[in-house]
């Protein structure tokens, strides 16, 4: 069977399946119950100074966005980091340390944006045996009104200057939190990499409202008549999460950096395409609060069983895989030309495809008298979107036109395409020009 067990910055666990820094990782009695479930790693929720006291609201805290089915597609929270006494924190870090040492435990850090206040946490967390520190500069909400959280993420000066002292007061692994709330993720992440960061986790929250209620005509969750924007975390914002970490991996600049990926993570599939796109090992929050935390299980055996059919001995095998095949738009093969075909056999009539193609696409789905749908190929540009919205799977597939025939659509003779060989978006072609 293949290895689960990973090394992420010289931190051991036996699965690649963390908890994130939320509220499932809020104390003693929730850490212990996920270790017992099979988690590898837990990054305790958010630790801050003993300064203004953190209080967080006593009305709703989330709000959720569902999908057809009820399932939980992506949940806002507008809760702050730990309201727990500093001191209670971390005799409960140690003590779960003490009993599970064969798995990986971070803790979460924010404090306001000087040096002695950063010094003093680090100070007061040595002695915990935690395998590391995760600096969070992402919540969007709350603490950000505060001057920290994505007020700190946002600027990469500031990402770099914490960094460094917390390298220089720390021996502890440090792993960089960043924010989506930014136009270009690399700028952070180099910033983060300047400053010394063993590695860097994401994506944060994505700061968002989800609902308004129509009677109240107040953002959702509602406090006594108020509400307020959140970070936005689920299924919903995987793709983001998924462009970001690649846009980390696949940059010269910080190329090799340790990604953790976190967004949306929810099966074994999921983890795996994080993996496959540079993350080292991922985080989970809202499956674990949706399902509880027996859900790893799951994500355990799937992972097993799909590592051991691709014959991958380990997780290294898999991690990067997918980062060569990252590319711009301006180097994809304009010679590759498919055209979507409908299996009869599996075709319901139930007229999707036709609708979406004639009313929003190309107009090249025919249907005859009696439904029966066909792809004219004169007019198909392989837009994928009758695949996309068909509800039969493997009903419609894109099939490939060999090289040397002609298009139906152009005309033109399939990979000859403005000359392929000398087109300026061939990754090759370019190399020679240059």
């Amino acid at each position: 069977m293949a290895d689960l067990s990973t090394t992420f910055i010289g931190i051991r666990s036996p699965n690649p399946f963390w908890l994130a820094s939320a509220p499932p990782t809020d104390k003693e009695y929730n850490v212990r119950r996920a270790y017992e479930a099979g988690w590898g790693g837990v990054v305790w929720k958010t630790l801050g100074s003993e300064g203004p006291p953190v209080v967080n609201v006593n009305g709703p805290r989330y709000g959720v966005i569902h999908g057809a089915d009820r399932r939980v597609l992506g949940i806002n929270n507008i809760e702050l980091i730990t309201d727990r006494p500093l001191e209670v924190n971390l005799r409960e870090i140690k003590s779960v340390k003490r009993d599970w040492k064969d798995r990986a435990l971070v803790i979460s850090l924010m404090v306001p944006c000087d040096e002695d206040s950063w010094k003093d946490i680090l100070r007061r967390i040595e002695d915990t045996e935690a395998d590391g520190v995760e600096l969070n500069f992402g919540c969007p909400h709350g603490m950000a009104e505060r001057g920290m959280g994505s007020a700190v993420g946002q600027v990469p000066e500031y990402i770099e200057m914490v960094t460094r002292w917390v390298k220089q007061y720390s021996r502890m692994p440090c792993i960089v939190k960043l924010t989506p709330n930014i136009t270009d993720i690399r700028k952070p992440a180099e910033a983060a990499k300047r400053g010394g960061a063993d590695a860097v986790s994401l994506i944060n929250t994505v700061n968002s409202i989800t609902s308004v209620d129509l009677d109240n005509f107040a953002p959702e969750p509602t406090i006594d008549g108020k509400g307020t924007h959140g970070g936005y975390c689920g299924p919903a914002v995987k793709p983001i999460a998924l462009n970001m970490v690649a846009e980390i991996a696949r940059s010269a600049a910080t190329r090799g950096l340790p990604i953790s990926g976190i967004g949306g993570v929810t099966t074994w599939r999921d983890a795996a395409e994080f993996m496959a796109l540079g993350a080292g090992n991922v985080q989970v929050c809202t499956a674990a609060m949706t399902y509880g935390f027996k859900v790893v299980q799951e994500m355990i055996s799937g992972l097993s069983q799909y590592m051991d059919e691709k014959g991958f001995a380990s997780t290294a095998d898999l991690v990067g895989r997918a980062v060569p095949n990252v590319t711009d738009w301006q180097f994809l093969n304009l010679n590759y030309v498919t055209k979507a075909q409908i299996n009869q056999d599996l075709c319901i009539s139930c007229g999707r495809c036709y609708a979406a193609c004639e009313d929003t696409s190309h107009q090249a789905i025919a249907m005859s008298p009696d439904r029966v749908f066909t792809v004219k190929d004169e007019e198909c540009v392989a837009c994928n979107l009758c695949l996309d919205v068909c509800p039969v799977e493997n009903c419609i597939t894109m099939r490939e036109l060999p090289k040397g025939t002609v298009d139906p659509r152009t005309g033109t003779v399939v990979g000859d395409y403005a000359n392929w060989t000398t087109h300026p978006n061939n990754p090759a072609a370019k190399a020679a020009a240059e």
